[in-house]
């Protein structure tokens, strides 16, 4: 088969390798859609995150939808030729966390593309079932792979705990921060402030109903503008930038909350002390996601959330490396790439 591996930052090789073999209690998959995260592009870019190093060649991808080839006996609820939902975090579900109800906590987690496990971009994987989600006839498998951002869109509004009639601002409209203003409209959010210095991807964000600013403007204001003067009830950060953990800080009332989901890659958190400590801000920190897709399913198939619109720039895997260049430099108006192996 064919697997896309990176060798270094920047050194993306298309290689010819042996299929795997499914274990009696494993799936086997044809990977069908996988669609590039930003996380993707710190390994790409700097050959880690934070202080997860790649030190082996490995193929990434933790965002992706494949076609059921084999299923072993005895396991229900999928068949072959159908298409399912891959979750990445392969939690133990013994652990102390895991047995909490976080296993997006597991202490034993392993996560598709991240050392020492290999993501999808490549024509086979196999896989355990329990990690697997079935889709609806009417789902496709671009929508299949995006289901894995939207299901950390929704965990970070479940940590925000946003009421209806309240408002929140987002701070990044990149894809996840586009899947969040949909879902703050869904959920009765009364005023929806988005932050974002790309001008399309602004565009994008009034289109579906926010408020857009950029990070030059007065945030703290723009916020009390359309608050009552108090700024928003919730902020959440999906930028992955330093500035942007203050921005959100800034934009959030007194006794608010901030959700933090982007990883900069100065792998810092950064606050102005005096910012959050007088205003009493709640800070979270959100870690992937945990029993989200199917809720982000329902919510695709009824038509509430919208997942197409967001893949603008489709690649074959041997030419994976433009649409990761595409990513990295955020050119020609990209909002999601997506790979067909």
């Amino acid at each position: 088969m064919k697997a896309l591996r990176l060798y270094g930052p920047h050194d993306l090789r298309l290689v010819e390798e042996t299929a795997p073999r499914p274990q009696k209690d494993e799936v086997l998959l044809r990977v069908r859609s996988v669609t590039i995260c930003h996380s993707d592009i710190h390994y790409y870019r700097d050959g880690r995150i934070g202080d997860t190093v790649s030190q082996e060649p490995l193929v990434l991808g933790h965002e992706f939808c494949a076609e059921v080839v084999e299923v072993p006996a005895g396991v229900e609820g999928l068949q072959v030729g159908g298409l399912v939902a891959v979750e990445p975090a392969i939690s133990c579900g013994r652990c102390r966390y895991c047995r909490e109800g976080n296993p997006n906590l597991c202490a034993h987690l392993l996560f598709a593309g991240t050392p020492p496990l290999d993501g999808g971009l490549r024509e086979y994987v196999a896989y355990r079932p329990e990690f697997l989600f079935p889709l609806p006839a009417d789902l496709d498998a671009d929508e299949g792979a995006l289901l894995e951002p939207l299901g950390v869109a929704l965990h970070s509004w479940d940590l925000g705990k946003l009421r209806v009639g309240q408002t929140v601002a987002i701070v990044g409209c990149g894809p996840i921060g586009l899947l969040l203003i949909q879902l703050a409209r869904i959920a009765g959010a009364t005023q929806v402030l988005a932050v974002e210095p790309l001008a399309y991807r602004r565009e994008l964000a009034a289109e579906l109903g926010a408020i857009p600013f950029t990070p030059a403007d007065d945030l703290a204001r723009c916020a009390a503008e359309y608050t009552e003067g108090h700024g928003v009830d919730v902020a959440i950060e999906v930028a992955g930038t330093v500035p942007a953990q203050e921005e959100a800080a800034l934009m959030v009332k007194r006794g608010g909350t901030v959700v933090l989901v982007g990883i900069p890659p100065e792998d810092q958190l950064v606050f102005t002390h005096h910012l959050v400590r007088r205003k009493g801000l709640t800070l979270k920190v959100a870690r992937r996601m945990k029993h989200t897709y199917p809720r982000a399913i329902a919510l695709v198939r009824r038509g509430l959330v919208e997942l197409r619109s967001l893949i603008t720039h489709r690649f074959p895997l041997a030419e994976a490396d433009a649409g990761f260049r595409l990513v990295e430099t955020y050119g020609d108006g990209v909002i999601k790439v997506a790979i067909h192996p």
